[in-house]
């Protein structure tokens, strides 16, 4: 069973985004191995200098570099990575499976990812829209989740 990493800076305490990632996490549980770290994001101040938000995204960077399970294929999740539809994602999952590799999804802070991460693996964008940390990670959930439908031909995916 193909194991999938998603790290996240960042802690979701909404209940209803919570909710919504264990549904999707038991979902999952059919077609892999999911596990979820979170990453403290590195404190700023209220208006960050350009400076200071390189400086917390390097100290981001080495904290998630460290977390990221030797060996999978790391795909960082940032505007100007690949765009692709579901059934494209499903292949690349597909893939990665085919080959017996881990993969690892990398959600960035407010400030995004250091181009140390980007430079990791192929880059993928969900789109030109940014979107709240929180509500993202639910769409990656149920994106992977709809990935794996695809690839097992279940109804789901329309």
């Amino acid at each position: 069973m193909i194991k999938i990493c998603v790290i996240a800076v960042g802690k979701i305490k909404e209940k209803d985004y919570l909710q919504a990632l264990l549904e999707y996490e038991k979902r999952l549980g059919a077609f892999c191995d999911v596990s979820t770290v979170e990453i403290k994001p590195a404190a700023t101040p209220e208006d960050p200098s350009p400076s200071q938000i390189a400086a917390a995204l390097s100290a981001e960077a080495r904290a998630i570099i460290s977390k990221i399970p030797k060996g999978a294929l790391v795909f960082p999740l940032c505007i100007e990575g690949k765009a692709m539809s579901s059934g494209e994602f499903a292949e690349e999952i597909n893939e990665a499976a085919s080959a017996g590799k881990s993969i690892c999804f990398v959600i960035g802070s407010s400030h995004g990812l250091d181009a140390s991460v980007k430079r990791l693996g192929t880059g993928i964008s969900f789109s030109e829209m940014t979107f709240p940390h929180r509500l993202f990670r639910v769409m990656l959930f149920e994106q992977i989740y709809r990935a794996f439908t695809i690839i097992s031909g279940k109804k789901y995916h329309k």
